[in-house]
């Protein structure tokens, strides 16, 4: 096997062959001609791709590896690097994406002739795309020696897909991969930022010219801009910059410049007057440049405290606009109210320089606990008096989960991005042309900037707002409370009868007990686990099984793997958090897509009755001996739950009883989400006078 040859993990054969991890764990055991592991470690080794794509293929259970599969193996197998071997795909990508006539015979040397002759061919396209000061550096015959499979596979690859759409699957899979190695900005907010500088995606689009990221890292907020004549980013890390360029090329026909560094204290494009600035920075970072940067001229609104780095960049990117720019930052909630901000906000309120301020809901972007900002700024422009509003803008209640949904206010997996879209655009365009907008209460109100400029310069939306009007004030509290009434009623029928004591305590009946795993190795039921998939659609995810709710998840877009979709009578365990729950997927849920850390049971109704499984499931001593413990969490191993061997009939007769469990809990469920919508509706009705005490 050549030293170069990519490696794969379990995980890995597993996607390969369209199965669970748990079946290559039982090939390796029983297997005795299953490759060897190559590296990696005891706990997770990793295997030679070419031995495992064969051994698939001589067993049966792979035709062909999938070619973005094999690419995406090569590349995370790379001996430099799978950062090093995306650069090199990327630039070998953009060749074939910009110059289309030269690949060819590149193609047909022989791999030392093409490793010599690429760096040359790479120069020329990298320096049309990026000039001489650029993210991307042209790689050295000797960097490419051993890649050259991968090169030529990424081209095939490109060739079956597209180069941009092949760069964003492989850029795709490292970021999924190492998901706590980068802020990631989600496409709902980089959508809206972008709408609020350029227009773009609105009836108000126009050209959006320049626009720079100072603080680019994917690039995600430049790719959400449309008709950009130039995109500008930097990036404190060099490899973000290298890869954020060769998306936006492969991507956009705009021209492209993205260097490396920090844009605060080393600024790669100090000249430049852009029309929009969109930006991501770095929250609460105490060491961005406070001591060095004392006298900089870009401090025009006052000299950020090191515990406001938030405002360096705010000042940072209006010193990057030309006058009239329009800059969006997204940014934690304090920068409104800290009081170490006050006289920076308080200046940039007076000067007219700070148009907005939209509180986005917890869950719209990382960190995904607290409800971030968006600030809209533009450059003033001489001789243009300041504006003597401010827009307020409070989307909490536009993304609130659908009702059923579950617990109010979303979280990451159920905002409702549409209608925040909306929300927000609706109170800006009218702003943003008019200076002044109609008041919406709870939602967006423009406020007179003398107002604001108190002791304090408190700018949180929801300081400022008008109570939102009561949606249907006493008439909807006495809906309330009649369906409350109703569902107690119902409660208290489903209430399971009391068993009648014996008169001599009998020792329960001990009957022979089955593991899960033993019935998924004779068949009797399937074993799936739960991941994210591929494609739009619902996803149940370990929250709503545990809340007893609706599925409230979404797919990501940009995967490849097939998603694992529940069938009415599936059983449905979450393997975290040392609970005992098992839900029996009925036909609303249905269709949906298995989430992450829950495990999926899809018995044989002529051998097993759903609702007997799952009462057996959540018995506490059951659940307890099947758990293993970690230092910060438990988990179930769901092969090791136990269930007793009886007929099918007998089944059937514990499974009515267990329906009628999970039925009444259904309604104590719902019960207590009415009761605390009634209690919670009293209490606002009194205090905002439409219920009279």
């Amino acid at each position: 096997m050549p030293e170069s040859a990519a490696e794969v993990t379990a995980a890995g054969i597993a996607r390969l062959a369209g199965v669970g991890r748990a079946a290559v764990s039982n090939w390796r055991r029983r297997h005795a001609d299953f490759p060897k592991p190559v590296g990696g470690t005891e706990a997770s080794p990793s295997f030679a791709l070419p031995e495992v794509e064969s051994w698939l293929r001589a067993q049966g259970k792979l035709a062909e590896v999938p070619l973005r599969e094999r690419v995406w193996q090569q590349i995370a197998g790379h001996p430099a690097g799978a950062v090093t071997a995306l650069v090199q795909s990327g630039s070998v990508l953009l060749l074939v994406h910009d110059r289309p006539a030269a690949w060819p015979g590149l193609a047909a040397l022989s791999d030392e002739r093409f490793a010599g002759l690429l760096p040359v061919a790479l120069e020329e396209v990298l320096t049309a795309r990026y000039g001489l000061e650029r993210a991307v550096r042209t790689p050295a015959p000797a960097e490419l020696d051993g890649a050259v499979p991968l090169l030529r596979a990424v081209v095939d690859l490109a060739a079956e897909t597209g180069a941009r759409q092949a760069f964003e699957f492989l850029l795709g899979r490292h970021l999924d991969a190492n998901p706590r190695q980068h802020t990631l900005t989600p496409p709902g907010p980089a959508a809206l930022m972008a709408a609020l500088a350029t227009g773009s995606g609105t009836a108000a689009a126009r050209p959006a010219g320049t626009v720079l990221d100072p603080a680019s890292g994917t690039g995600t907020l430049l790719r959400a801009v449309d008709r950009a004549t130039a995109l500008y980013g930097q990036d404190a890390d060099p490899d973000l910059a290298a890869l954020t360029a060769l998306r936006l090329a492969l991507a956009d026909g705009a021209e492209v410049r993205v260097r490396p560094g920090d844009s605060l204290r080393a600024d790669a494009f100090p000249q430049l007057a852009a029309d929009a600035v969109l930006c991501h920075p770095p929250f609460n970072e105490r060491n961005w440049g406070h001591d060095e940067l004392a006298y900089d001229p870009r401090w025009e609104y006052g000299f950020p405290a090191r515990t406001e780095s938030e405002l360096a960049w705010v000042q940072h990117a209006l010193a990057r606009l030309r006058p009239g720019g329009t800059a969006v930052l997204l940014m934690p909630p304090a920068a409104a109210s800290r009081r170490s901000g006050r006289r920076i906000r308080a200046d940039l309120l007076r000067k007219g320089a700070l148009r907005a301020v939209v509180a986005l809901p917890a869950g719209a972007a990382p960190p995904y606990g607290i409800p971030l900002h968006l600030w809209v700024l533009r450059r003033p422009a001489p001789g243009v008096a300041a504006s003597p509003e401010l827009l307020l803008v409070d989307t909490a209640e536009q993304a609130a989960a659908p009702a059923g949904a579950g617990a109010p206010g979303g979280g990451r997996d159920k905002l409702d991005w549409q209608a925040v879209h909306t929300a927000v655009l609706d109170a800006w365009l009218p702003f943003d042309k008019h200076g002044t907008v109609d008041e919406t209460p709870g939602a967006s109100r423009s406020v007179p900037v003398i107002e604001l400029l108190d002791d304090d310069v408190d700018l949180a939306p929801a300081r400022h707002l008008p109570p939102p009007a009561a949606a249907g004030g006493a008439a909807e509290l006495a809906g309330v409370r009649d369906r409350l009434t109703e569902t107690l009623r119902r409660t208290a029928a489903l209430t399971p009868p009391s068993e009648q004591p014996t008169a001599r305590a009998e020792a329960p009946a001990r009957l022979p007990l089955v593991t899960v795993g033993e019935l998924a190795r004779t068949g009797a039921l399937e074993l799936r686990a739960g991941g994210t998939g591929a494609g739009t659609g619902r996803v149940l995810t370990d929250h709503d099984v545990l809340l007893g709710q609706a599925p409230s998840g979404t797919l990501p877009e940009g995967r490849s793997e097939e998603p694992v979709v529940v069938a009415p009578g599936d059983v449905v365990v979450p393997v975290l958090g040392g609970g005992a729950v098992a839900r029996v997927v009925d036909v609303a849920t249905a269709g949906a897509a298995l989430g992450r850390n829950l495990q999926l049971l899809r018995p044989d109704p002529a051998a097993l009755d759903p609702w007997f499984l799952a009462g057996f499931l959540r018995g506490t001593a059951n659940t307890r001996q099947a758990s293993s413990y970690a230092s910060t969490a438990t988990r179930l191993d769901v092969r090791r739950l136990q269930l007793p061997r009886l007929p099918l009939a007998e089944q059937q007769r514990y499974g009515e009883r267990f329906r009628a469990l999970a039925e009444f809990e259904d309604a104590l469920r719902l019960a207590g989400r009415l009761g605390e919508q009634l209690v919670q509706g009293m209490y606002d009705g009194l205090t905002d006078g439409t219920v009279k005490p």
